[in-house]
């Protein structure tokens, strides 16, 4: 049996499996991871850091050329990698290895942001820049002037624009309906027209100068300018009576007032010519018996109505007398010399108001109350009293 040798293999040809150390970790994958694992976006961190989001995005990309001032790129990445977490120092110089970006002289021209044209050629729109393009997954697409605009919108608002239109379009026509005027033509003619037949020119007289007529100042009567300027509904009415006057109306002939006709006594016309008075009916109630004051010695009174006003205060002297009004209720009196004031009531005497010297107060002028209250004075018992009545009979 004839059996070959098997080539030797060398322990370099052998391939291991491979762990999670082996690969390769770039900048950008682990700054991507772990801004994911914080659940930012890059316009997240644009607005946090106040860093441009192409150029948080140039930096995980390891792209030196999208930042227009070289710089400023170890500030944006050391910013960002202190925002993620990480080690700035580390991070900047991971960012230097895999883009071959090197630190600039301040001086140098390399590290100004103006680059001569024969170097850097205009790019095109949308070439470095991310947000230009559409295809950028963290910018929202533009829309259009009229993707903003609904159909429905559109006819809402024209439905509401005829609507305006034809209410202001019915207002116009009422209004003008309302302010329109119509004539109707008549048959006749106004009742003034017709009366303005005086004011017409006369006919031109013939002159001395024979058939030749001369024509005048005209001067139209004077009746016939107030006929035109009044009407004839302006005059005073003509009243017509259809009966006689009331002032002819004679109470004792019609009427209650008219007296009876008397009978005539034959037999006693020769003793009593003279015919008998005719009786006239009462009409109204005999007047109630009043009360009236008299004084027999000077005595300060003072009479109050029953709302409390003053209807007469003074002094009376001897003899004078003062009748007491007739009202609804009855004054009271005020009297400071009660002795000296007595109440005439129906003809009699009543009194005195108080004993001499007393001061009589709240005193109801009235009939019931003096008649109860007091007795008659006799004048023979009060002798001041019989000389007052004396006096005043003379």
């Amino acid at each position: 049996m004839i059996r070959r040798k098997a080539p030797k293999i060398s322990e370099d040809d052998v391939v291991k499996p491979m762990g999670f150390d082996d690969f390769e970790q770039r900048l950008g994958d682990l700054m991507r991871g772990e801004r994911a694992t914080m659940g930012k976006s890059l316009l997240d961190v644009q607005r946090e850091l106040r860093i441009k989001a192409a150029y948080v995005a140039a930096i995980e990309n390891c792209d030196p050329s999208a930042f227009d001032t070289p710089g400023f790129i170890a500030g944006y990445v050391r910013s960002y990698a202190r925002y993620l977490g990480l080690d700035p120092e580390e991070a900047f110089a991971t960012f230097c290895a895999e883009s071959g970006f090197t630190t600039a002289h301040g001086m140098s021209e390399a590290a100004s942001g103006l680059r001569r044209k024969e170097v850097i050629a205009s790019p095109s729109l949308g070439a470095n820049d991310p947000f230009a393009s559409s295809t950028t997954p963290f910018a929202p697409a533009k829309d259009g002037f009229f993707a903003s605009i609904e159909p429905g919108a559109i006819g809402s608002s024209l439905v509401l624009l005829g609507l305006i239109a034809a209410i202001g379009y019915g207002g116009w026509s009422v209004l003008n309906e309302i302010q329109r005027v119509q004539f109707a033509p008549v048959e006749q003619s106004p009742n003034v027209l017709a009366e303005l037949d005086p004011v017409a020119p006369s006919l031109p007289s013939e002159t001395a100068q024979g058939d030749v007529a001369v024509a005048g100042v005209f001067t139209p009567p004077a009746d016939a300018l107030d006929r035109l300027y009044r009407p004839q509904a302006l005059d005073v009415p003509v009243l017509v009576a259809r009966d006689a006057p009331i002032s002819t109306l004679d109470p004792t002939m019609v009427g209650s007032f008219k007296p009876e006709e008397p009978q005539i006594d034959f037999a006693a016309m020769s003793a009593d010519p003279e015919p008998p008075a005719p009786s006239v009916p009462q009409v109204v109630e005999a007047a109630a018996p009043g009360v009236e004051m008299v004084a027999v010695r000077p005595a300060w009174v003072r009479v109050r109505a029953a709302d409390g006003s003053v209807i007469f205060e003074g002094i009376m002297e001897p003899g004078d007398t003062w009748k007491v009004p007739q009202t609804e209720e009855a004054p009271t009196l005020r009297v400071g010399e009660s002795g000296a004031i007595y109440f005439t009531v129906n003809g009699e005497h009543y009194g005195p108001a108080g004993p001499r010297g007393v001061v009589t107060s709240k005193l109801a002028l009235s009939v019931d109350n003096l008649t109860a209250k007091y007795t008659v004075a006799a004048l023979e018992d009060h002798q001041e009293l019989a000389s007052t009545v004396a006096e005043l009979q003379r």
